[in-house]
């Protein structure tokens, strides 16, 4: 595996099984003066595949994309990880790119999503846009997209909570009610022998992500690429710190490599580096990994 930045042969594609990943935008600033915003978007190579994971919350991933030379009209099949604008603001600027590539999202993500904050609510749900759209298909539970790639929800557990999750609500008629996140799921990607499991924020718990994951295959990822949904404005609470920490031991036990960023959060981040040393990697707009 090696990981640079995103200017290198970024017009090439991916030959002898290699995988590629391009982090096209995240929060923090990268390579070849790419944007950065509060949202997060892969290009993904495979033997058999163009990707898109997720799509930002502008069209800033398309403009990120020009810069480093990735070509996005080529692109067949986009996966949004859940129902949050973050993640798929930019879906209709790439409709009008690629208005032939399929986008996979749950059913449930079509629904209102907030964030209630002190001041009010803010609408934090997909352009309304997105469900009109007729290359959308609308996923229930678990699919075998390929045999490529797999699809899968479902996931259960409550290792490690984020605080932050409470503030999150799906608006249901003129009451606001505990998100779930039902409409959360997760791309594995297959390559010969090696898994690679990615996900947008984890907002069910990357532990509990990984733990469904393991009751599909029966064992670890090979790689993990995710936000973990740990980032917060206040100081963490002495059982916050605990949480972070319990979690990162879990990590560091597994015979897998991490990439996060996003809503991490850097705070969280150095915490868990502390633990997981080459284990985890932090990932910033235009950073590329070749596996």
């Amino acid at each position: 595996m090696r990981q640079e930045g995103a200017g290198e042969a970024m017009t090439k594609r991916t030959e002898g099984g290699k995988l590629r990943i391009v982090n096209l935008v995240e929060d923090t600033p990268g390579s070849r003066q790419c944007g950065s915003e509060h949202g997060l978007s892969f290009y993904v190579e495979t033997g058999k595949h163009r990707l898109l994971v997720d799509c930002g919350a502008t069209d800033l991933f398309l403009k990120n994309a020009a810069l480093l030379g990735t070509e996005l009209s080529g692109v067949d099949t986009v996966i949004i990880s859940h129902g949050h604008y973050d993640h798929a603001g930019g879906v209709p600027a790439f409709a009008r790119l690629n208005p032939g590539a399929k986008i996979y999202v749950k059913a449930s993500a079509r629904e209102a999503y907030y964030h209630l904050m002190e001041k009010g609510e803010k609408y934090i749900g997909m352009p309304a846009e997105i469900g009109t759209l007729s290359q959308c298909v609308w996923v229930e539970g678990d699919l075998q997209i390929d045999e490529e790639l797999f699809l899968f929800s479902d996931i259960g557990g409550t290792k490690y909570p984020a605080s932050g999750n409470q503030r999150l609500k799906r608006k249901q008629g003129d009451r606001f009610v505990q998100d779930t996140f039902d409409h959360e799921q997760c791309l594995v990607i297959a390559q010969g022998e090696r898994q690679i499991l990615m996900s947008g924020c984890a907002h069910t718990g990357i532990a509990n992500i990984l733990d469904r994951y393991n009751e599909i295959f029966g064992k670890d990822p090979d790689v993990v690429i995710s936000g973990f949904h740990l980032a917060q404005k206040a100081a963490y609470s002495a059982e916050e710190l605990e949480n972070i920490r319990r979690l990162s031991r879990e990590l560091a036990e597994k015979n897998t490599l991490f990439f996060t960023g996003h809503c991490t959060g850097q705070a969280a981040f150095a915490i868990m580096k502390e633990i997981m040393g080459e284990k985890l990697v932090a990932l910033h707009s235009g950073d590329e990994i070749v596996f």
